[in-house]
């Protein structure tokens, strides 16, 4: 008898319980505060130990980020061959954004609102920046067959890592804008020269 079924139960599991306690947290900082928010207060809404909420993430600040990176590179990786750079980007975000909810949505952009607001996030999600930004540049590098330190790869990446950032600083400022929208504008707007 396999032992799948119960190994996927249990990853399900720690993935409801890594959940649970990063929606807790978020829900904490927004009522009181990043730096008013206790490890022991998220434990106890979340309905575990404080150990329990350091098993799943190394630090506070780690409560806030969630890695949707690897989502968008595969489908980035998996868009059409013949698409230039923009134009599976514009895929790959799409795609991404279609398999989330509402919820998911929102609770992104109050990731985003935390992290910019707060120094010491601010300071932290540099390195996550830094990192999304190397592994688009090796997959967009990858998909024209070029080197990862062509100008020209650099500056396209660049480029698109520019303009979402743009869209991204005036959607936390404006939750109710249509950010995933705002984002596929952009890039239209890039892939047509940012012609004025």
């Amino acid at each position: 008898m396999s032992d799948r079924p119960v190994q996927g139960l249990r990853e399900r599991k720690k993935a409801k319980t890594r959940a649970l306690i990063q929606k807790e947290a978020l829900r904490l900082f927004r009522e009181q505060g990043y730096a008013e928010t206790t490890v022991e207060q998220i434990a106890e809404a979340a309905e575990v130990a404080p150990s329990t909420v350091f098993r799943y993430f190394a630090s506070k600040e780690e409560l806030v980020f969630i890695d949707q990176f690897p989502p968008f590179a595969e489908a980035l990786n998996a868009a059409p061959a013949e698409l230039n750079p923009v134009q599976a980007v514009r895929v790959a975000m799409r795609e991404v954004t279609a398999g989330q909810t509402a919820e998911e949505i929102a609770e992104g952009v109050e990731r985003e609102r935390l992290m910019l607001t707060v120094p010491e996030l601010w300071a932290a999600s540099l390195e996550n920046v830094s990192g999304t930004l190397r592994t688009m540049q090796e997959i967009l590098a990858r998909r024209a067959g070029r080197a990862v330190s062509d100008p020209e790869i650099r500056n396209i990446t660049g480029a698109i890592t520019g303009v979402v950032f743009a869209v991204w600083l005036d959607w936390v400022k404006d939750p109710v804008m249509d950010g995933p929208a705002e984002v596929d504008k952009a890039l239209a707007h890039l892939e047509a020269g940012l012609g004025l």
